[in-house]
């Protein structure tokens, strides 16, 4: 049986890239399959109820179902603490001292710093400290984020490969150097809280935009590090505007419910999609 997710942030409003995703996790279950609603509200922060209250709304407009009840990741910090404690039992995170301010300091003082999926990868200057160092900075209270030491990490468990769109390849975590796993005031990364919710809710296809694919890298290693179960990847085209720009939240992609205040109706906007 197939079983794929849709996994919205309640940070905003869905607009039509959301809605092309959400149709394609479903239609990508299969007539037989199950299609699961995930909230990642592991930012609360930013994440506001108004706007998950709007996208089980918009969903329905839409015409989908899905099974309750639905998983929201702020009900689940306590998982992603075990998983990070087990990382670090084993000696494969670090906690990293450096602000953002002195990570691109050093960036900068570096000539061709290497860049990863999510930008210029983080230079290492906490991975050697000794151990008596971090513990006076840790009980001196000085903030600090947790990063997985990718160097150890792909040691563990030697080369890896991932099923994308039906094709098995050839894994490469590492260009995502030392990424932050958790932080005091986000205890999961979006890396690490996916792939603990995907493995428990027992998704067995992960579908999403392929700005993400880079991603599926970095998660089959924590699947491996972790012993959890290895789905397959299918990442779909972004929708675009007219000029050609990718529609986002932060640049204010006309909402759903704009849409939908302008007399177009769920079918109309599914055919426009490509799922009448």
């Amino acid at each position: 049986m197939i079983v794929t997710r849709f996994a919205p942030s309640p940070t905003g409003y869905l607009h039509e890239g959301h809605a092309f995703s959400a149709l394609f996790a479903a239609a990508s279950s299969g007539p037989n399959g199950r299609f699961l609603l995930r909230i990642e509200d592991i930012d609360t922060t930013r994440c506001r109820p108004e706007f998950e209250a709007a996208i089980y709304e918009d969903l329905a407009w839409l015409g989908l179902t899905w099974e309750t009840p639905v998983r929201r990741q702020s009900a689940h910090f306590a998982e992603y603490a075990a998983a990070l404690a087990n990382l670090g039992d084993r000696g494969l995170t670090y906690p990293c001292f450096c602000t953002r301010k002195e990570i691109a300091a050093e960036i900068a003082r570096s000539a061709g710093a290497p860049q990863g999926p999510d930008g210029p990868l983080y230079p290492g200057t906490c991975r050697n400290l000794p151990e008596h160092e971090r513990a006076a900075r840790i009980a001196s209270g000085t903030p600090y984020a947790l990063r997985l030491d990718m160097e150890k990490a792909t040691a563990a468990v030697g080369p890896l490969t991932l099923v994308e769109s039906g094709t098995r390849i050839s894994a490469h975590p590492a260009q995502f150097g030392d990424t932050v796993l958790g932080r005091k005031e986000t205890p999961a990364s979006y890396h690490l809280a996916v792939t603990l919710d995907d493995a428990l809710q027992g998704v067995t296809l992960v579908t999403r935009g392929a700005d993400l694919a880079p991603a599926a890298h970095l998660h089959r290693l924590l699947q491996a590090l972790l012993a959890l179960p290895e789905p397959a990847w299918r990442h779909h085209p972004l929708l675009t505007d007219g000029t050609g720009k990718r529609l986002a939240k932060r640049d204010n992609a006309p909402a759903l419910r704009e849409l939908k205040e302008r007399g177009i109706s769920p079918g109309e906007l599914r055919a426009r999609l490509g799922f009448a």
